[in-house]
Parts: C-alpha cells; sequence; structure tokens
C-alpha cells in the first residue's frame, strides 16, 4: 500500500461503487468464498449493507478512497445481545495488519454498545484467520456445519490482549 488515507467508516449508500467493486475481488477467487460467505458477492447485496440503518454494523476499512478490508456485527437487529463477527481483507493486500485493524475496530464498536461478547465462526483450514483471531484472545469451543465457533468475552484482562 502507498502513503494515503486509512479510514473505518460504518458503510452506506456512498460507499456502494466501492462496496461492489471489493465484493466482486472476493467472489473472483473460490478460495475466499469457500472460507466467508456471511452472504452473496454480488451488487444487490452490496446495496443491502450499504443501506442497512438499524443496529447492525458493516463496516469498511478505505485506504485512499478504495475498500481494502469488510468487516461486520450483526445479530442485533434480530435481537441478539452477543453479535456475530464477520471479517474479509482485499485477496491482494492479505498480511499488511487490515484485518487485525478491522477486528479492534469491531471490537470497540461492539463494546461501546455494551455486547458482553462476540461470537465468529471460522473454518479450521482458514488457519491465518485463527491464528489473528487466537492472538486477539479468542477462544474456540465446538463445532457448526463444519467451522469452529469462536468467542471473545469482554471482561477482566480480554481488552489487554486486543
Amino acid at each position: 500500500m502507498r502513503p494515503g488515507a486509512t479510514e473505518i467508516v460504518r458503510l452506506s449508500d456512498v460507499h456502494r461503487p466501492k462496496v461492489e467493486q471489493f465484493f466482486g475481488a472476493l467472489a473472483a477467487r473460490p478460495e475466499v468464498v469457500g472460507v466467508f460467505h456471511p452472504h452473496p458477492f454480488t451488487a444487490a447485496a452490496a446495496a443491502e449493507v450499504c443501506g442497512i440503518a438499524g443496529a447492525d454494523l458493516y463496516a469498511g476499512l478505505l485506504h485512499d478512497g478504495r475498500m481494502l478490508a469488510y468487516g461486520l456485527l450483526r445479530g442485533w437487529d434480530a435481537g441478539y445481545a452477543i453479535p456475530s463477527l464477520g471479517l474479509a481483507v482485499h485477496p491482494d493486500h492479505h498480511g499488511c495488519g487490515l484485518g487485525r485493524a478491522m477486528m479492534l475496530y469491531l471490537h470497540a464498536a461492539a463494546r461501546l454498545r455494551g455486547a458482553p461478547a462476540i461470537r465468529l465462526k471460522v473454518y479450521p483450514e482458514n488457519q491465518a484467520a485463527v491464528r489473528l483471531y487466537r492472538s486477539l484472545g479468542y477462544s474456540f469451543e465446538g463445532t457448526e456445519a463444519g467451522q469452529q465457533i469462536g468467542w471473545y468475552r469482554f471482561g477482566a484482562g480480554t481488552e489487554a490482549a486486543a
């Protein structure tokens, strides 16, 4: 990445073209779609996530106006106290620390909203993601549909790990 403006924003209709482009980059990579599939990576899905105005959070990490990471916390709109987290980094920018930056942002957002914990699912073969989640303090308990269930619980000592 070249030097420039970097920010994490809540996605809105103004970001839709960037989200469509990002989703297109994900959809073109079967190895990504095979391990991250919270919804289709289509223009319709981009319009949907950019139009959500409820408590669920869909965020993008932008660098020089280009979306390089995507994160979500959802479940609040369905009445859950503990949100589920999802994360994707643009395939051309893995290993730059963008996933960690997005995770820390999502942790802060969940904590500020009073969530007692965060839940996520990850395929065990997605070792880069598993390492990231473990390094941030996630514990893995059980499986669902071939994925490990990860938990990050807010409380004494957990924020220090992040």
